[in-house]
């Protein structure tokens, strides 16, 4: 059976799209992202115009976010306060994102511009994040590590900025000078990238702020369900690409995946998780990158169609 999405222009199964959502959802509630890192890729793959998929990508989002965020809320692994401070930055980094999207849109570098920093900024992410998650295994078997705490040399660069405040439920301190700066990138990478933000607000609250991974994995969740909400209304409203009927399919799907990710994050250990998700990351950076090589015919079109 397929469904036609209006915006998108175009007719997919729709087995396919609750699918994408619920692996997406399941992501989600495993690692703590919104999965936009990965869903709209995978949206592109399937043929839904760049534009469209960053858009209702942020969408489901949103619900995936929702369901991950309870999911965590019960194991007491979310901090409220310090997640709350992120999203002040987050909302007005997804505001300026949106005209940036506009902008690249009317110059024709909008596809472009976000296949490249999909390969970049995954490639950086997901390369950082394999190679300490492999130390910390092997520095755990040896009996080096006791227990999944932090990772080992975590820096705490965001303590010397002023305004620091104490995280209780992170067992922390940090500026929330920084916490903001964190929110106004991922506001702006939500935009423009069509992602929660999560798939760099993990890493760096694990490595920069020095949080344990759960409770990493929890907040970073609930950032991502507020700084997804604005820019979805934004790209609705600014940019009129959000495909309705996509987005519910995807909603869906994604809401359900999450209950489960949520469940199977409680059983895993810190270092394991970080693994498994730098594995992922790496491996839709490959993909990505092999689409921009083996299509340069796509390179002329963005100059101004010549």
């Amino acid at each position: 059976m397929h469904v036609f999405l209006p915006i998108a222009n175009m007719n997919m199964p729709v087995v396919l799209v609750l699918g994408l959502g619920g692996i997406v959802g399941f992501l989600s509630g495993l690692f703590g992202v919104g999965g936009g890192f990965l869903l709209t890729p995978l949206l592109m793959m399937a043929g839904v115009p760049p534009a469209v998929a960053t858009a209702s990508d942020t969408n489901q989002i949103v619900a995936a976010s929702i369901s991950g965020t309870l999911a965590h809320s019960r194991s007491g692994n979310v901090d409220f306060k310090l997640g709350t401070i992120i999203l002040i930055g987050g909302l007005i980094g997804g505001t300026f994102g949106t005209d940036v999207v506009r902008h690249l849109r009317t110059l024709g570098n909008f596809d472009f511009v976000v296949k490249s920093a999909y390969v970049v900024m995954l490639l950086f992410v997901g390369a950082f994040m394999l190679q300490e998650s492999l130390g910390a295994l092997r520095r755990k078997k040896a009996g080096k590590v006791a227990g999944e705490q932090k990772p080992a040399g975590a820096p705490k660069l965001a303590t010397r900025l002023p305004l620091r405040l104490y995280f209780p439920v992170s067992g922390m301190e940090c500026s929330a000078v920084a916490l903001v700066a964190l929110g106004f990138l991922i506001g702006i990478l939500a935009a423009l990238m069509g992602v929660g933000g999560g798939f760099i607000m993990l890493p760096v609250m694990i490595y920069l702020l020095g949080i344990p991974t759960l409770k990493a994995v929890g907040t970073s969740i609930f950032t991502v369900v507020f700084t997804a909400i604005n820019v979805t209304m934004a790209q609705a409203t600014v940019n009129d690409t959000v495909d309705v009927v996509l987005a519910v399919l995807l909603l869906v799907g994604s809401s359900l995946g999450a209950q489960f990710g949520a469940k199977i994050s409680r059983r895993l250990e810190g270092e394991q998780l970080r693994v498994a998700f730098s594995a992922i990351v790496l491996a839709v950076m490959v993909k990505m990158l092999f689409q921009l090589v083996t299509k340069p015919a796509s390179l002329f079109v963005i100059g101004g169609g010549h």
